[in-house]
């Protein structure tokens, strides 16, 4: 079992939106077992009468009498100093991060408010109440999750048939070709594929091949001397879930897949080279393959993958690519048979006996990220079904939390913000006309999505059983492979989505040219139909500004109109560009959360874009929404100040240490201080809405400001 097996839903969709950087946040990481037995049964009668979710659980969140929280804003602190803890001080002081999570905030907060109506859904269908075409489905998997005495009693047995075929390996083709089964049996993989939407042709699917392999969060915990104790705490754990799984000599096999592992790290590409789309898009056909990596057999392999006759792959990150074979080619087969046992047993430990989840949580919860205490099992069972199902559990989710006002209300906000950039576009003095044109061209050929699809998912071909949890995995990721393989050769979908209504996230997606809000987003305190419309603007404001941003951010703008990846800037603006976006990235990555660990400018470049156009736009949109009346003056704020300070909301957010500091090599998102003080310095609204002026800590002199969407 691999990562895979813990992202079931990770769609070719939201492959291509994710790896692009185009997400509004990252998320919080968070075979038939015979007749059933005595103890199933009781388990599974006590998930079906499960209390209901309180009615409070389930109500959206309110902040003041206007759509901010003003209790939580310390006034002692000079806004010039320190926005975030002026709009936030009070409430940081006062919140712990609970603790079954590494982070908590209003994004959070609005996530919990999900999990609790996913849970409503899930105890309904758990006790056959759900009038859903899929709601036995969806009792099946939550019940399956929920059965923790049937997970204990089997132990390692339901990995048995994994590890009997790794242990069945006697040569080096046939582990490529267990390798090759990855995509869809459980297995790990060192150059893992998938069919994802042709960066170049984005009305077809095509194989995309990468390179993979690690166990820890990224490379830098390889090779970075400040990761040190948690590549030895690492060592640990794979000797450790090696004895769960009754693999031979786990302390010498623990030491040989740590070793190599380290060696893949080395030759692998870092995120900031693998986040530039013209050199991570690199057609070759299996010729071409297998000379790049002397000695791996790719027809093998992707016949193994159930991708036969291939003739053509999009290869990433191409240089790694022959370094990566030889570090295959040159390891002992032993090594590699313990390698793959480990990432079997580690990707299914969470589904296991309480031994395994124990040592999963101790180590990929509580040493990488701080958490001190297990969430409880029927939260994680949420996450599980709504992984299984996710858009069958959507469905349910709009038709009992969504409002169809809401909707067209955010289509109204979309086309205030896309007016506003319109305007911006034209009034660029650095841009030719000649880009300025395509530029507009492709902002009206953005298309919106807003709450949920229009193309369910059809889950007809998956069986979950009520009785078996590791089993529910394996066919759903089955299923989702099978899905996928059987599109390559169709037209693109444009109607799937990269994300379920229930997420709390939204995201842009160059190949579609396509901005996507989720439903589950679309609440306080990023929008509030009854909240002052500045807090509006600053909040669901800035994200579609932000979303909307991210089709010119370095990354987006290569992208047209049409979602061809294609180079349709003049150079000399080309030019221009790179001399703004360097300079935004000196200043992130001028920032450092703790002595020596620095934000990565490079790494967080697309969000942070994304975040100084978001904001900008949204107070274009609301002096736009005025139409030259005044603002109204509210608790001695004016609608600027509350434009800003609704954005500041959004992001009040605490995360723990070892949390952060694994976001900071893997996450190109900043962290959440620095989303607000490190965008509000280059917007001259900010300046003048708080009387901003030279020596105060965020000041930024007029001539230093980085101006790329941003006057």
């Amino acid at each position: 079992m691999t990562a895979a097996r813990r992202n079931i839903l990770l769609t070719a969709a939201a492959l291509a939106a994710l790896s692009a950087g185009a997400a509004l946040s990252a998320p919080d990481t968070h075979k038939p077992v015979g007749p059933k037995s005595a103890a199933h049964r009781v388990t599974t009668q006590r998930a079906a009468a499960e209390a209901p979710v309180a009615a409070a659980d389930l109500a959206s969140p309110k902040y003041g009498t206007w759509g901010f929280d003003v209790s939580g804003m310390d006034t002692s602190v000079k806004p010039g100093d320190d926005f975030f803890n002026y709009a936030n001080g009070k409430w940081a002081a006062r919140t712990e991060i609970p603790s079954d999570r590494v982070r908590f905030g209003n994004f959070d907060k609005l996530s919990v408010l999900s999990e609790n109506r996913v849970h409503a859904i899930d105890i309904d269908a758990a006790a056959g109440k759900l009038k859903d075409k899929d709601g036995a489905k969806i009792g099946a998997a939550y019940a399956s999750f929920m059965n923790e005495a049937l997970a204990d009693k089997l132990g390692a047995k339901p990995i048995a048939p994994e590890l009997a075929q790794i242990r069945a390996v006697k040569t080096k083709d046939q582990f490529t070709a267990l390798m090759g089964k990855g995509n869809h049996a459980g297995f790990t993989t060192t150059f893992p594929v998938g069919v994802t939407i042709d960066a170049k042709a984005p009305t077809k699917y095509a194989v995309l091949a990468a390179t993979g392999g690690l166990g820890l969060p990224d490379r830098d915990y390889y090779l970075q001397p400040s990761f040190a104790e948690k590549k030895a705490k690492y060592l640990a754990y794979v000797q450790q879930i090696l004895t769960l799984a009754g693999w031979a000599k786990p302390a010498e096999n623990a030491k040989a897949i740590v070793d190599f592992e380290t060696q893949l790290a080395q030759v692998q590409w870092t995120r900031i080279e693998r986040r530039d789309r013209d050199k991570t898009y690199n057609p070759m056909n299996p010729v071409e393959l297998n000379a790049l990596t002397p000695g791996f057999d790719w027809n093998h392999y992707l016949t193994a993958t159930g991708l036969p006759g291939v003739s053509r792959v999009i290869v990433t990150t191409n240089t790694a690519f022959p370094k990566v074979a030889k570090i295959y080619a040159d390891t002992p087969l032993d090594t590699l048979k313990a390698w793959q046992a480990f990432h079997v047993a580690d990707g299914a430990a969470p589904y296991l006996s309480k031994p395994f989840v124990d040592a999963s949580f101790g180590f990929r919860s509580k040493e990488l990220s701080g958490q001190p205490e297990q969430r409880p099992r029927w939260k994680r069972a949420v996450a599980f079904t709504d992984g299984l199902v996710g858009e069958s559990v959507g469905r349910v989710y709009v038709a009992r939390y969504f409002p169809p006002e809401s909707k067209a209300k955010m289509d109204a906000l979309v086309k205030d913000i896309q007016t506003a950039l319109k305007a911006r576009i034209e009034k660029l003095d650095w841009m030719s006309d000649p880009t300025k044109t395509k530029a507009l061209e492709k902002l009206a050929q953005f298309t919106v999505k807003i709450g949920y699809t229009t193309e369910w998912r059809d889950y007809a071909k998956l069986t979950i059983k009520a009785d078996d949890l590791y089993g529910n995995i394996s066919r759903a990721q089955t299923f989702e492979w099978n899905r996928q393989v059987a599109r390559l050769h169709k037209p693109v979908d444009k109607t799937e989505w990269g994300m379920t209504p229930q997420t709390v996230n939204a995201y842009y997606n160059p190949s579609n040219n396509e901005i996507v809000f989720p439903a589950a987003i679309l609440a306080p305190p990023f929008f509030d139909p009854d909240a002052d419309p500045a807090i509006n603007y600053g909040g669901i404001g800035g994200v579609i500004g932000h979303e909307t941003s991210h089709g010119f951010d370095d990354q987006g703008r290569k992208s047209d109109g049409k979602g061809v990846l294609t180079d349709w800037w003049t150079a000399e603006d080309t030019a221009k560009f790179d001399v703004q976006r360097d300079k935004l990235g000196a200043q992130y990555s001028a920032f450092e959360p703790f002595p020596g660990a620095h934000v990565q400018g490079g790494l967080t470049m697309g969000e942070n874009i994304g975040d100084m156009g978001g904001l900008s736009l949204a107070l274009d949109a609301y002096h736009t929404y005025l139409h030259g009346r005044p603002a109204p003056v509210i608790d001695g704020l004016t609608g600027d100040q509350r434009v800003f300070l609704g954005w500041a909301q959004v992001w009040r957010e605490k995360i723990r240490e070892d949390a952060l500091r694994q976001r900071l090599v893997s996450d190109p998102h900043s962290p959440a201080v620095y989303r607000v003080n490190g965008t509000i310095r280059n917007i001259a609204g900010w300046y003048d809405a708080f009387g901003v002026k030279p020596g105060d800590k965020l000041y930024v002199a007029p001539a230093d400001r980085v101006h790329i969407w941003v006057k």
